[in-house]
């Protein structure tokens, strides 16, 4: 079986796109000491770079389904 992968819809890839840049711009709060004090910043930044991973994976793999 193979996998037909084609490009997302836009919606997908905006919101991928938009999880993406959010998960960026935590992990440098987090790196420049913005945002602490004991919240798991980098950790957040991760869950939601892999949601923005996941989405466009998915969005890649699913379309031509």
């Amino acid at each position: 079986m193979a996998v037909r992968l084609t490009p997302p819809t836009k919606n997908v890839f905006y919101f991928s796109t938009l999880c993406a840049i959010v998960a960026f711009i935590l992990y440098l709060c987090a790196v420049f000491g913005v945002i602490g004090g004991g919240f798991p910043v980098l950790a957040i930044a991760f869950w939601v770079a892999f949601l923005a991973w996941g989405l466009m994976t998915a969005g890649v793999a699913l379309k031509g389904v």
